[in-house]
């Protein structure tokens, strides 16, 4: 099968975590989801593609940066001693709060259309944007180093790769477990070195209300990753990889 292999940058970024709040924290490479919102945006699909997304990358460090935060209740009146704004009759409440952002991102993408007749047309969307491309929150703009479309084969084999100290990954924890990937570092009952999340990719639309009162939810599907380094893909072991043979951890 044939997939987009991206190298993309990024100078400040943040990939918000949807728990964190007062400290918008970021995760460490952008979730699934981000990715492929991004691949829609630009393709301009206005319904879900189904893709499998490979993620690799490193960053050079974190800052915290602030910024202004807006807060309001549904019909609360203005009061001015709480209130710092007033829209019409309404109180608005005005401070600060922090964000923090990751530092010089460097990330290796593989997108993997399930319909593989779009991989010309997703391929032309970095190519030529219809904007400047955002991934993250809406002003972290991202320069695209590298547009390729690669063969993308399963493979036995002959002898391990392993990929630089420094370069991070989502790894399925299915392949953890079935030991096609080891981890350098790991040993003595300890395999999982990492940190694991569950990662929003795609959601459906549910209907949790009545016929007279609906309430529509988007119910997401997550996928059970590692994000680790000192990562070994082991020979005589079925790995995905490019035909550059860059390991491709597909979600």
């Amino acid at each position: 099968m044939k997939g987009i292999r991206l190298r993309l940058y990024q100078n400040l970024v943040n990939y918000k975590k949807t728990t964190s709040f007062q400290l918008k924290e970021t995760y460490p490479l952008p979730p699934p989801s981000t990715i492929i919102g991004m691949v829609h945006n630009l393709c301009q699909y206005k319904e879900y593609k189904e893709m499998e997304i490979g993620i690799q990358g490193k960053y050079y460090s974190k800052v915290n940066d602030l910024f202004t935060r807006y807060e309001f209740k549904n019909g609360m009146k203005y009061d001015k001693s709480r209130h710092q704004l007033k829209v019409e009759d309404f109180g608005v409440s005005r401070g600060v709060a922090t964000t923090e952002l990751l530092v010089d991102v460097e990330l290796l993408i593989h997108i993997i259309p399930k319909d593989q007749s779009l991989v010309q047309e997703i391929e032309k969307a970095f190519l030529y944007p219809v904007e400047y491309p955002s991934l993250g929150r809406r002003e972290d703009l991202l320069i695209i180093k590298e547009v390729k479309v690669v063969d993308i084969r399963e493979e036995m084999l002959n002898d391990d790769i392993e990929l630089k100290q420094d370069q991070t990954a989502y790894i399925p924890v299915h392949m953890i477990k079935d030991e096609s990937i080891k981890l350098l570092g790991a040993g003595n009952g300890i395999r999982n070195r990492g940190t694991r999340y569950k990662l929003t990719k795609e959601y459906k639309l549910v209907d949790y209300g009545t016929k007279r009162n609906p309430k529509i939810f988007r119910k997401w599907n997550k996928v059970d990753v590692i994000y680790t380094s000192g990562i070994i893909a082991v020979e005589d072991e079925l790995i995905l990889i490019d035909e550059d043979d860059i390991v491709v951890f597909a979600i």
